[in-house]
């Protein structure tokens, strides 16, 4: 179960963006490491955590929210990690790194090739769920476990450079920059969709107690953090030393640059490999997790049909290329992952709020409101990026990514001073 919750988490974003940590944080390595591995892997450790306390999926983690709230709330959720960015960043990284080298036609027609065969594939792993433990879990993962660490192992015994200077925009802030370079893995959004397909998949096995099925689902995401964490430090390490073999080196280029200078020949062949696998596990995990939502959220439609639906439509996306995926995703990330964070901590204290739907309101409406600047802020929109900076700036932290923090908690105060006080502290979805 661990193994299989490490596979569904460890796919594009996980392996391109640590090595840009390190690149950008050069000297500077471990302030911005510690930042990227709270929220690529604390906070979807938390996330695993919050899921098995409330007992349910993203619905009933939201369901203290008004209707429309968490409906829109939970759509930008499954939007942001199925169809629109996250999944057609699967097959256009497994493109861009392991297939690219290796095709001689022209980029985009070898992407258009690859992106069907891809998600074709992925597809037809993820119209049988039920074998997402059998597959991923015991035989694709210890693969995937033993490639990394091959590569992992001579990153650290040889290193390609010393460590490279930091750059001028992570000078000033390491952590905060990769703090919020956390945000692009998805990690910590994909943990409230993932968390139910770790609580299903123990439930299958014969555990319904509550403490128990709470215990197994610790255990499992401390192991698949573990494994992540195992991942991420080498892969920001390469980035940090790669200044003399890929310098200024984009999000398809560091890693191969420099497994082939680590490997010859051979680097090339053993990196489609670990790319290939680990978009393909993460691709499976999130077509079924959002095909189950939608199927919910339009009952008309048969399971099936919608993984066959958002395969396709991925498939589309994907052919916009990496760095397009990117950069659009980034404003809408930036405003969502503020609310996810406050959603998982509300949900860790929910059995001891009288009043559940009052304080996430507050909480969570604040907290978007200041991460809402954050991502307008970012969206590149000459229009919108000078009054929302503007307004950012006079937001204590604002200017470090951390500008939520304080819209988070005067929404707690404010929603807990609000709360009725009622005799049962216990918040009654959570009774049984």
């Amino acid at each position: 179960m661990g193994f299989m919750t490490f596979a569904l988490f460890l796919g594009a974003g996980n392996i391109i963006f640590p090595p840009q940590v390190g690149q950008g944080a050069g000297v500077a390595f471990w302030p911005a490491a510690i930042g990227f591995l709270v929220t690529g892997v604390g906070m979807p450790l938390l996330g695993i955590v919050a899921v098995a306390i409330v007992g349910g999926g993203l619905d009933r983690l939201t369901s203290p929210l008004p209707k429309a709230a968490a409906l829109l709330f939970g759509l930008g959720i499954y939007l942001s990690i199925g169809p629109l960015f996250a999944l057609p960043r699967t097959g256009t990284v497994a493109f861009e790194m392991g297939m690219r080298p290796f095709i001689d036609s022209a980029p985009a027609t070898g992407l258009a090739i690859h992106s069907v065969l891809f998600f074709g594939l992925a597809t037809l792993l993820a119209l049988s769920p039920g074998r997402l433990v059998d597959v991923i879990g015991k035989w694709i993962t210890p693969l995937l476990i033993f490639l990394l660490l091959v590569i992992a192992g001579a990153t650290l015994l040889f290193p390609q450079g010393p460590l490279g200077p930091v750059s001028e925009s992570w000078a000033d802030a390491p952590f905060a920059q990769g703090f919020e370079n956390g945000y692009l893995t998805m990690d910590t959004l994909a943990s409230l969709v993932f968390g139910i397909l770790i609580v299903s998949a123990i439930r299958e096995r014969g555990i319904e107690d509550r403490r128990i099925l709470m215990r197994y689902t610790l255990m499992t995401g401390v192991i698949a953090a573990t494994c992540l964490a195992a991942v991420y430090l080498p892969l920001a390490y390469m980035g940090a030393t790669s200044h003399e073999v890929a310098p200024g080196a984009d999000n398809g280029t560091l890693i191969p640059s420099y497994v082939q200078a680590l490997f010859g020949p051979a680097g090339p062949v053993l990196l489609a490999v670990i790319i290939t696998l680990a978009c393909l596990t993460t691709a499976v995990g999130l077509l079924t997790a959002c095909g189950e939502y939608f199927q919910r959220l339009f009952p008309r439609l048969p399971y099936r049909a919608m993984v066959i639906i958002m395969g396709a439509f991925a498939a589309l996306v994907a052919n916009q290329g990496l760095d397009s995926l990117i950069r659009i995703s980034v404003p809408v990330l930036v405003a969502l992952y503020p609310p996810a964070i406050a959603l998982i901590a509300l949900s860790m204290l929910r059995r001891q709020l009288a009043d559940a739907p009052r304080v996430f309101s507050c909480t969570m409406g604040l907290t978007f409101a200041a991460s809402l600047l954050d991502g307008l802020a970012a969206s590149g929109i000459e229009a919108l990026v000078k009054p929302a900076s503007a307004m950012q700036a006079m937001l204590p932290l604002g200017e470090t990514s951390f500008g939520w923090i304080l819209p988070a908690a005067a929404g707690l105060l404010l929603g807990l001073a609000l709360s009725r006080r009622q005799g049962d502290s216990l918040d009654p979805a959570l009774a049984d």
